[in-house]
Formats: C-alpha cells, sequence, structure tokens
C-alpha cells in the first residue's frame, strides 16, 4: 500500500526552526518528485518546495527562499524540509506529496500529476 507519513511538526517561536520528515512506503521515492505543501485556514494550498526525481534540483517560491531547505534520504525512503527563521505566518498544515514532477515559481510550487498525498503535520509559529 502507497503511503506518505508526515512528521515533526508542532509549536515553535518566531525565529525558530523545525524539520519535517515525510516518510514513504509501499514504493520507492527514488523514482519521483516530491513536495512540500502547506494550507493554513481559510487560504487556498501553497506549494512551498520541490524536489526533482532526476537530478535532485531543489526549487522554492519566493515566500521561503533562503529559510526552507528540501532534501531526500533514498536510504531511507523518506523526504525532509528544514525550516529555518519561521514566522507566523508559515503556520499551516504541511502535507508531502509525491509524482512524475513539480515546479515552482516566484509564488508557490506546483505538482505535475501528483497522486500521494500524506496526511499533514501542524505547524504553528506563535510566541
Amino acid at each position: 500500500q502507497v503511503q506518505l507519513v508526515e512528521s515533526g511538526g508542532g509549536l515553535v517561536q518566531p525565529g525558530g526552526s523545525l524539520r519535517l520528515s515525510c516518510a514513504a512506503s509501499g514504493f520507492s521515492l527514488d523514482y519521483y518528485a516530491i513536495g512540500w505543501f502547506r494550507q493554513a485556514p481559510g487560504k487556498e494550498r501553497e506549494g512551498v518546495s520541490c524536489i526533482s526525481s532526476s537530478d535532485g534540483n531543489t526549487y522554492y517560491p519566493d515566500s521561503v527562499k533562503g529559510r526552507f531547505s528540501i532534501s531526500r534520504d533514498n536510504a531511507k525512503n523518506t523526504v525532509y524540509l528544514q525550516m529555518n527563521s519561521l514566522k507566523p505566518e508559515d503556520t499551516a498544515v504541511y502535507v508531502c506529496a509525491t509524482g512524475p514532477g513539480c515546479y515552482c515559481s516566484n509564488y508557490g510550487c506546483y505538482s505535475l500529476g501528483f497522486g500521494s498525498w500524506g496526511q499533514g503535520t501542524q505547524v504553528t509559529v506563535s510566541s
């Protein structure tokens, strides 16, 4: 059974850091692009990072560039999202997803046929 499980969310003060994990089971992440998306109450879902399958290139929108970093550990079949210098506006449910491809513009990241999505982990940035 194909499954993605996120972990690592929590409550953090502004300026703090968190590392989210996305563990895959039932398939290998080696051959797929992976993206992290977030959704805050009352707002549309926003893609915040993308890592390609072929060359491992990473992509970010302006809202998180320089603060967030996506990486993959194929041996552990896991993808990570390191989030630094967190702001209250980063508060959201963060979800990982995978599929054939993804891309990012200055305004957000977008899936190209992502078919597998996790359930999400809550990130709250507040003092």
